[in-house]
């Protein structure tokens, strides 16, 4: 997988939910799933690639995964990464209508 390849399947989701409506609003920031191997620069370049907006800055954490219990069993949710990105002032990006 090349370069251009790897950039273009960094991203996996937007996460969306009310804090993270919030965020967008008060503080320019956008939060997403990501490959758990992605780095800081392949998410930034992914972002002002497919969204044509300018990041200032982008935060990365590893999220565990919580135990729970399924049926008779216990398991566990599947640990993911999730990357903050602030744009720069004067962009945005819009999810068509789901924030």
């Amino acid at each position: 997988m090349n370069k251009e390849e790897r950039i273009m399947t960094v991203l996996l989701s937007p996460h969306v939910s009310e804090k993270t409506a919030i965020d967008a609003d008060k503080n320019n920031q956008h939060i997403f799933r990501v490959l758990p191997n992605a780095n800081k620069d392949e998410i930034k370049l992914a972002v002002e690639k497919l969204f044509e907006v300018k990041v200032a800055a982008v935060n990365t954490m590893n999220i565990k995964g919580k135990s729970k219990r399924f049926g008779k069993g216990m398991g566990k949710r599947s640990d993911w990464k999730k990357a903050i990105v602030t744009l720069e002032q004067g962009h945005d990006i819009d999810f068509g209508g789901f924030e």
